[in-house]
């Protein structure tokens, strides 16, 4: 049975952390409560993971045995990173097998065509983020993400990380309906990009649906997934149709 699950921006700090609790108990459902041939992982999952260092695999251990299950189970995984996890090609793609992706990308599912994308690059009039987003995947912040020791780009990660979170809080709460409108103007120049049936996004902290229509009356569909740091909840696509499930 096909069914495939999204989940963005958990920002699980260690595994002491309730959302970490929460999402381990959500994939250990997979393929036992819960149907699922795919599974998209859309980028923030952690509040922090840098590279391939044996301090974040040892911190999150738990979840990475979980998700090694899944795959050899047979469920299909896509990594998108965030602005909290990134560089994470020589762990999550040549050791765990997982695909790795920067920036958007589209899925025939059920016959139809999905685009998912972090989101990070949703408000073309952040230029500072922008920018941010180019420096820190340079190919020098890329070497020194995989050759500086865990402890310090965890320490360095860790303060970067917190004022990033705060700046995407306060981007929701400065003005709610900016921030939606924000998300709708991306969900239209996506479709005109390159027309999708749904699109699947995070980033921004506000769990939107926005339904839209493109030329010939096609309809689509754009979610933003929101974030664990108001509601755990997954975004399922099923044959049986499609929605949240709070967890």
């Amino acid at each position: 049975m096909t069914q495939a699950w999204f989940v963005s921006d958990i920002h699980m700090s260690d595994m002491q952390d309730q959302k970490a609790k929460t999402f381990l108990a959500f994939l250990h459902s997979l393929n036992q409560s819960r149907p699922c041939s795919h599974l998209f992982l859309v980028g923030d999952i952690f509040d922090l993971w840098v590279g391939d260092h044996n301090y974040f695999q040892k911190k999150f251990d738990p979840i990475v045995s979980a998700i090694k299950k899944l795959k050899s189970e047979g469920v299909e995984i896509y990594y998108f990173e965030g602005n909290h996890d990134l560089h994470l090609e020589r762990f999550w793609s040549k050791t765990l097998d997982i695909t790795v992706y920067s920036g958007p990308w589209y899925f025939p599912i059920l016959g139809k065509m999905v685009r998912v994308e972090h989101g990070d690059q949703s408000d073309p009039d952040d230029k500072g983020y922008l920018f941010l987003r180019t420096v820190l995947r340079t190919p020098v912040m890329r070497w020194l993400s995989y050759n500086l020791p865990g402890s310090l780009v965890n320490a360095i990660g860790e303060k970067a990380s917190s004022k990033s979170r705060d700046y995407t809080s306060q981007t929701k709460t400065i003005d709610e309906e900016v921030a939606r409108e924000k998300l709708h103007r991306h969900a239209v120049k996506a479709y005109e990009e390159e027309s999708y049936d749904l699109m699947i996004y995070g980033h921004v902290h506000l769990r939107d649906e926005y339904k839209g229509v493109g030329e010939n009356e096609k309809s689509y569909e754009a979610i933003n997934l929101g974030t664990w740091l108001d509601t755990p909840c997954a975004y399922y696509l099923s044959s049986e149709g499609t929605g949240f499930e709070d967890l």
